[in-house]
């Protein structure tokens, strides 16, 4: 049963065009072809990643953060309660009113302490500002190393130039050693982000962030196996370009550089519109869709890796929208915030009803002498 699966997988009507077979595709004569053998490396190269992606939040990005002066924020722990902490794990993290009132009960707790119970509790979850710099870092590092790398391999050919070079020759198109690291090693880092998406900072488009992340593998893998090679190296060095903007505006932001990160965010916006929204599906969606037919009939190969374009292009529209909120924010003389983050609640939220009545507060108490700041 196996063996019938695997041959109705490989059915190379459902990978190459009409009269090519897999034969076609063997290497000889000094060409060399991909191969699906060959992306077995990603998966030991995706670890090796996560290794490396430890090493370098440790010791390069930590220290960094330190130099630009981001700290760790003191957060105030929730005492331990077993009957909040059983409503908060098995229930929600955000109950109503009702609930509140009820656990107040139970819990032998005031509906003050119980609501400031579960903003502490809602915060000891969050992640912290130099978790989220090391991140941030980590994937700047890897975009910008991408984006520099892709260039290099694909500057110097023809079909970056002219579209229709894409598809000279096709599936006949050997494949250089430069393409064959730039997609093992782009193939190896998304790998490595789906594993470790769990631990990273879970922002509001965390579903739309796996399913990126699974088409991307996909559409990677796929248009390996087809050979679809040369476009692939065009797309996925069209999406480092601006990717890295993005996280050294997060690392401005989190380090409290607000022109910077909003001067950054502006280009960044401008990088992500043109390539995304205009590039991608005017040029190189165009040559995946249209140029192909005039050398073969359409087959599934064609149909699938177009329609994970279109889920892709779908992914960017939805970030776009994202995207040009914050810049209206920036427009405005608002701050830039990322628009995907969770806000954190400090004590500040239910203390500001206490402020209107009794003035500021510290540690919960009224502060006695009004006229001198606190520092942190």
């Amino acid at each position: 049963m196996f063996q019938t699966l695997y041959s109705y997988f490989w059915w190379e009507r459902l990978w190459l065009p009409a009269n090519l077979t897999w034969a076609d595709l063997e290497d000889r004569d000094g060409r060399v072809y991909a191969k699906a053998s060959d992306l077995y490396i990603t998966l030991p190269l995706a670890f090796l990643f996560l290794v490396v992606r430890h090493l370098f939040e440790t010791y390069v990005a930590t220290p960094l953060a330190g130099l630009l002066n981001v700290k760790e924020k003191v957060r105030l722990k929730a005492t331990p309660n077993a009957v909040l902490e059983k409503f908060y794990a098995a229930t929600s993290k955000h109950p109503k009113q009702a609930d509140v009132e009820l656990l107040s009960k139970k819990s032998g707790c005031t509906v003050r302490q119980v609501e400031r119970w579960f903003r502490r509790r809602r915060n000891q979850d969050r992640p912290s500002l130099l978790k989220k710099f090391r991140e941030a870092s980590w994937r700047f590092t890897f975009y910008l190393i991408a984006f520099i790398a892709g260039m290099a391999v694909i500057v110097d050919k023809p079909w970056f130039y002219d579209l229709r070079e894409v598809w000279k020759g096709y599936p006949i198109q050997s494949v250089l050693p430069s393409q064959y690291w730039y997609y093992m090693i782009e193939l190896s880092f998304y790998w490595s982000l789906l594993f470790s998406i769990a631990s990273d900072v879970k922002r509001k488009d965390f579903k739309e962030q796996i399913i990126h992340h699974v088409a991307t593998i996909i559409l990677i893998s796929f248009s390996w196996f087809a050979n679809y090679v040369r476009a692939g190296t065009l797309i996925m060095a069209l999406h480092d370009s601006s990717d890295y903007l993005l996280e050294s505006a997060k690392m401005f932001n989190y380090a409290g550089w607000r022109n910077t990160c909003n001067n950054i965010f502006i280009i960044f916006a401008a990088v992500f519109i043109i390539t995304r929204l205009v590039i991608l599906p005017f040029w190189i969606m165009h040559c995946t869709m249209v140029y192909p037919l005039d050398l073969y009939p359409a087959f599934f190969g064609y149909y699938f890796f177009n329609f994970m374009m279109v889920v892709l292009q779908s992914l960017h529209i939805f970030w776009a929208y994202l995207i040009i909120r914050m810049a209206q924010k920036f427009i405005t003389g608002k701050v830039v915030e990322d628009e995907r983050s969770d806000r954190e609640e400090t004590d500040n939220s239910e203390e500001e009803e206490e402020v209107a009545k009794n003035g500021p507060l510290s540690n919960g108490h009224p502060v006695l002498n009004n006229n001198h700041r606190k520092t942190d």
